[in-house]
């Protein structure tokens, strides 16, 4: 499964690619490699971090057409979108992405996760709404693995708030597939 998460730099989105990656490889009996992307700037940049998953070796970590995009911001909306695949699913921030060239030819699924994360108190907590949400939605990592990569992936004294922030996002992928 390749896979690409997107945003701008400052939304931990290369970490989101590192806590599945993490959790596909320790926790889930598969193989993943992770490649990342980002501008020069620190924060505001756009950055993508590309994973391949498998049940075999990865022997080749790249990606060129992912079959699984997640977009943070309008910016790598407007980048990525026309390399994910046909019949590919596309995750959006909803009150980040606003959608304008909508492809038929993919599924698209959109959180609230900046609103999410602002509600729990910081809105630094996003993109683990969204791996929350991107697990419910796409089923490539089982989600107890995913909850068990986050103790050393996030700092001790945040991992309560970091698996409640997993489980909204959880919980609304499983709730926006219900509706579909």
């Amino acid at each position: 499964m390749d896979i690409r998460f997107s945003g701008f730099g400052g939304q931990g989105i290369i970490k989101s690619g590192t806590l599945i990656g993490k959790a596909a490889s320790l926790h889930d009996d598969k193989f993943a490699t992770l490649t990342q992307s980002f501008g020069p700037e620190a924060r505001g940049g756009a950055c993508s971090a590309q994973l391949v998953i498998d049940k075999e070796p990865v022997l080749y970590p790249y990606i060129v057409r992912p079959e699984i995009l997640v977009s943070m911001s309008q910016e790598a909306y407007e980048k990525f979108l026309d390399d994910l695949l046909p019949k590919g699913i596309l995750l959006t921030d909803a009150d980040l992405v606003k959608p304008h060239k909508i492809r038929k030819d993919v599924v698209m699924y959109s959180i609230p996760a900046t609103r999410i994360a602002e509600e729990m108190g910081n809105r630094i907590f996003a993109n683990v709404v969204m791996v929350g949400f991107f697990t419910a939605i796409t089923r490539v990592v089982d989600s107890e693995a995913m909850k068990k990569a986050l103790p050393g992936s996030v700092p001790e004294r945040f991992i309560d708030i970091n698996i409640d922030a997993f489980e909204k996002g959880y919980e609304y992928g499983i709730e926006t597939l219900e509706k579909n």
